[in-house]
């Protein structure tokens, strides 16, 4: 292991773990963003067994791309690791997981095309409940931080330190719909018709399991934005 290359990230949690051994009195506490790409931290999107069922109607793949990878042992579910997280004084705000997406294909039988959606570089807003990501049609202009689904917190949570060094955070989000502008991008991108979209409005697409621990990775992943 390259040990070099995992210091500037461990660096970057020594502020905040010290502000945190210090009593909460004493200071204000900042936003700050915490660089995990060299923690095991990863979260797990399990896709419903109702959402897996529409995509085979309609004849959607799912594929990992960049850092995302599947899940062993889980069908229908896909590892992306958390490359960052944002905290206001003890409450987790967001987290991001930059360089791992989703591709969803369908070939569309009229054309002969193989019509692409590629989801990529989510982004989770825990005040708005709303998870963002790169939507890159393969016809049409890419979308860049779109709103792609909105989710409940099983728990509420919370980062958990312990001084010298060590950071922790656990959290399930559920259901998980598309917003108004993600059933847009997919029945455009993917050429739905209205039998096949109409699902889209309702289905739960399953849910979403976040875990960060202090760690480390056998190697850093990148933090890098993945382009289709």
């Amino acid at each position: 292991m390259n040990k070099n290359r995992l210091l500037p990230s461990l660096r970057s949690l020594i502020l905040p773990l010290t502000l945190a051994a210090t009593p909460l009195t004493a200071l204000a506490w900042p936003t700050l963003t915490i660089p995990t790409n060299a923690l095991q931290a990863d979260a797990v999107q399990a896709f419903s067994g109702d959402a897996l069922g529409a995509f085979d109607l309609a004849e959607i793949s799912i594929k990992p791309v960049g850092q995302a990878s599947a899940t062993a042992g889980l069908t229908g579910a896909y590892t992306l690791p958390v490359t960052s997280i944002t905290i206001d004084g003890l409450k987790v705000i967001g987290g991001k997981a930059t360089g791992a997406g989703l591709r969803f294909e369908r070939l569309n039988e009229e054309t002969g095309v193989t019509e692409v959606v590629t989801l990529a570089n989510f982004r989770i807003d825990f005040k708005s409940h709303v998870i963002h990501a790169d939507a890159s049609p393969r016809s049409g202009p890419p979308q860049t931080d779109a709103p792609i689904f909105k989710f409940r917190e099983q728990t509420a949570l919370a980062i958990k330190y312990q001084f010298p060094l060590s950071i922790r955070a656990h959290q399930t989000l559920d259901q998980l719909f598309l917003t108004l502008p993600a059933r847009a991008i997919f029945t455009d991108g993917l050429q739905l018709n209205e039998v096949m979209s109409a699902p889209l409005e309702i289905i739960d697409f399953g849910e979403i399991r976040i875990a960060v621990d202090v760690k480390l990775r056998k190697k850093a992943v990148s933090s890098k934005p993945y382009r289709p």
